[in-house]
């Protein structure tokens, strides 16, 4: 017979505590905590580009650009999660270990993250009132879905495939990021 597999609930204290400690990261979903799947070198790369223009354009400005170790605290669904790139210009976001306004998060897409990005993330990050962008990035070819909040507080998704450019506003940064620096020095 098998048994069923009891998780233990854990605080939101002893989490963060315990990813200082840790050398794998996880994710905290209302009382439990999940592993994470390492990154592949597409994976590297296009976060390393989106993170690369984001940064020289946040330069001199009261924003920050995060990649792939800082958590974003999600207070209202009680997880905390590791998005690939997060931006945020909120003065309120002064948390060392955790950022919760941001204003733009990307996310890779991959066979064991591609459902939870799509469903759970996209509801929990839309839900946030300091969100502006939401980007949904593929690793196998040029593809980027685009949730935007237009100036009526509506979502909009706009596909891009091949070429375009992304512009990104959020409170005080503008940038513009193209499809070919999205994708630069990735081969397939």
């Amino acid at each position: 017979m098998n048994l069923p597999l009891i998780q233990r609930h854990v605080s939101v204290q002893e989490y963060l505590d315990g990813e200082q400690r840790s050398d794998v990261r996880h994710e905290y979903l209302a009382g439990q905590v999940h592993a994470m799947a390492g990154a592949g070198e597409n994976h590297n790369r296009i976060a390393g580009n989106f993170f690369f223009h984001l940064r020289a354009a946040t330069r001199g400005k009261a924003c920050g650009v995060f990649i792939n170790d800082m958590k974003l605290r999600i207070e209202h669904n009680d997880c905390f999660y590791y998005p690939d790139v997060l931006v945020t210009c909120d003065p309120q976001d002064t948390e060392s270990f955790y950022k919760q306004f941001p204003c733009l998060v990307v996310e890779l897409l991959s066979a064991s993250t591609e459902a939870i990005d799509r469903r759970e993330k996209l509801s929990a990050y839309r839900a946030l009132p300091s969100m502006r962008h939401y980007l949904l990035v593929a690793q196998s070819q040029r593809h980027v879905e685009w949730h935007c909040r237009d100036a009526h507080d509506r979502w909009v998704l706009a596909v891009l495939e091949g070429t375009g450019v992304i512009d990104l506003a959020c409170h005080g940064l503008q940038v513009r990021v193209s499809m070919d620096e999205v994708y630069e020095d990735v081969v397939w």
